[in-house]
């Protein structure tokens, strides 16, 4: 049985010092050059490849529809640091920015191929902090590694 296509956010959360270079072109590949970047892909068996030889400085889960469109609307840049509005949703075919957060959730569209936009988002820390450890994967009390849904808690604290 084919597994059901899912939009997932990847978030990096350590930083960019002692990384192994395979790791670092993968991190790269995937837009997160820095501590706190964030970016949209979709859960195709290349990308969990990718995310599989990241594990240790990234975390990711499936997220929502209302996550992505608190993302667009308060991290979401286009060339030239310009913000994400209607406007640009209009030019590109949508209806609105909602219309555009649907179809990235619903994997019509990829993020980081949409003209004249960043491909990844500049997230603040989390407020309050990360309440478990780096170092160690999400499963054994850690923040790296995969989280599922708990992806969307994480995403509005650093938004």
């Amino acid at each position: 049985m084919k597994e059901e296509a899912k939009c997932l956010a990847v978030i990096r959360v350590r930083g960019v010092s002692d990384v192994f270079k395979e790791v670092k072109a993968t991190l790269q590949m995937l837009h997160l050059t820095r501590n706190c970047h964030a970016t949209l892909i979709s859960n195709q068996p290349s990308y969990l490849g990718m995310l599989y030889k990241a594990h240790h400085y990234v975390t990711w889960g499936e997220i929502s529809k209302e996550a992505i469109v608190l993302l667009l609307k308060a991290r979401g840049k286009l060339i030239g640091n310009k913000e994400i509005n209607d406007k640009y949703a209009q030019e590109i075919g949508y209806k609105s920015l909602d219309d555009l957060a649907l179809a990235i959730y619903k994997l019509e569209v990829e993020y980081a191929r949409l003209p004249n936009i960043k491909p990844m988002f500049r997230l603040h820390p989390p407020k309050k902090g990360f309440k478990r450890k780096l170092k160690r994967s999400f499963s054994n009390g850690g923040v790296t590694g995969y989280r599922g849904k708990t992806i969307n808690e994480l995403v509005k604290k650093m938004a």
